[in-house]
């Protein structure tokens, strides 16, 4: 191919060696790229190992622990503040990545077939792109619900996004149709199709959209902001902002213990703990990650 572009003895620009020069400059460019997304990371974890004496001496951070310590972690998984944080964070994320992952899939599948009045159903949920609710009419229809101070509040107005339809809705076009006639004319309806056939076939794309939703209500904190009051229905991301980012501290009454470790070593500990689940899910479903986006995107 590179023969019929550029020539017998030509090859492309990308295809040449750099030289050393040009090669140290990008691994240097890279190796700062790294230290700079790591470093920060490295003194968030390494502080909340830290032990008090050593926080105070080096003025809030530590880089390497030299007396590494896991009371943090316990107070943390000793408090009923944090705990129950976690479990609503737990709860609104699994439940609401499944029925997220119900209605995207199933809607869906309904518009990516030939359906009456498909068409401007189509072109709303686009138009939900361009043009957001608002946040009062949203507080407004969830205080209508009567969901504020539920946790019902938090999974149902983030249920569905219209870009996460659209790659899946995009990747279903790209499933052949003799496929799916093949089996409707074997007498299998709509939702035996949906299940024994699209579905074992869109892994990939499942895998990734279930991943966006996942990040999304792991990580959502508005939500809470807006329609909970109730301190004891707070996910894990609002206390990372009320305690870590406002500035306050963590004291043995609210975290419900007797004794707590130095202030800067549990918010750190609390940080690790609202990444942790996402680091580690994320690496199961990498695989699926590149195929899923750009075949969705691209199909149809």
């Amino acid at each position: 191919m590179w023969a019929r572009a550029f020539g017998a003895d030509e090859r492309p620009v990308w295809a040449e060696k750099p030289s050393p020069a040009l090669a140290l400059l990008k691994f240097l460019l890279v190796a700062g790229i790294v230290v700079v997304i790591v470093l920060p990371l490295l003194v968030v974890v390494s502080t909340s190992f830290a032990s008090d004496q050593q926080i105070r001496e080096a003025g809030g951070y530590v880089l390497f622990p030299t007396d590494p310590s896991l009371e943090a972690y316990r107070t943390i998984f000793s408090s009923p503040l944090i705990f129950r944080a976690l479990g609503v964070s737990g709860f609104v994320t699994v439940v609401g990545t499944l029925l997220a992952l119900f209605v995207t899939t199933t809607m869906a599948y309904a518009l990516s077939r030939p359906v009456v009045f498909g068409r401007p159903m189509l072109m709303l949920i686009i138009a939900t792109l361009f043009f957001a609710p608002g946040m009062i009419p949203m507080y407004l229809m969830v205080k209508q619900l009567q969901l504020l101070d539920t946790v019902w509040a938090l999974i149902l107005p983030g249920l569905f996004a219209g870009f996460n339809f659209i790659v899946m809705r995009s990747f279903f076009m790209g499933i052949p149709k003799e496929l799916l006639e093949s089996a409707r004319i074997d007498g299998a309806s709509d939702f035996r199709i949906l299940w024994s056939i699209v579905l074992p076939l869109s892994k990939a794309v499942i895998a990734v959209i279930g991943l966006f939703y996942a990040v999304g209500f792991w990580n959502a904190f508005f939500n809470a902001v807006l329609y909970i009051n109730d301190q004891s229905l707070w996910p894990i991301q609002l206390i990372l902002r009320s305690y870590v980012i406002s500035g306050n501290s963590l004291s043995a009454d609210q975290l419900g213990v007797q004794q707590a470790p130095a202030p800067q070593s549990i918010k750190m500990a609390v940080v690790v703990v609202a990444l942790v689940p996402i680091v580690v899910i994320y690496p199961f479903l990498q695989k699926y990650f590149s195929k899923g986006v750009i075949t969705g995107a691209i199909k149809g």
